[in-house]
């Protein structure tokens, strides 16, 4: 957790950010292989997991464990795409194309 010193509310938006405090207490961290994503004009949800050894020969359905739902307004779906598409093509830049 980082602790940034505040002084009084700045005049713009660019002063503002420099005073933002992320608060990583409570955080929890998980990994995921596996995503899906539901919407509505209200939200967009997204469930986050991970897939089970499975082999193609085995009769058995493919097992996912969902471990975490996020719940998103329509805004904040749009800005985390942006971020993400910004990340990766970033990411790409520096290792190469991600074929999926």
């Amino acid at each position: 957790m980082s602790d940034t010193p505040t002084s009084p509310a700045p005049a713009n938006a660019a002063s503002r950010e420099s005073q933002l405090h992320w608060d990583d207490s409570r955080m929890a961290t998980h990994f995921s292989n596996v995503v899906n994503i539901q919407s509505t004009r209200e939200q967009v949800d997204l469930f986050f997991g991970t897939n089970q050894t499975w082999n193609a020969s085995d009769e058995r359905p493919l097992s996912i464990e969902l471990s975490n739902r996020i719940i998103l307004s329509p805004y904040a779906a749009k800005r985390l795409s942006i971020a993400l598409n910004g990340v990766l093509r970033e990411y790409e830049q520096r290792y190469g194309a991600l074929e999926v």
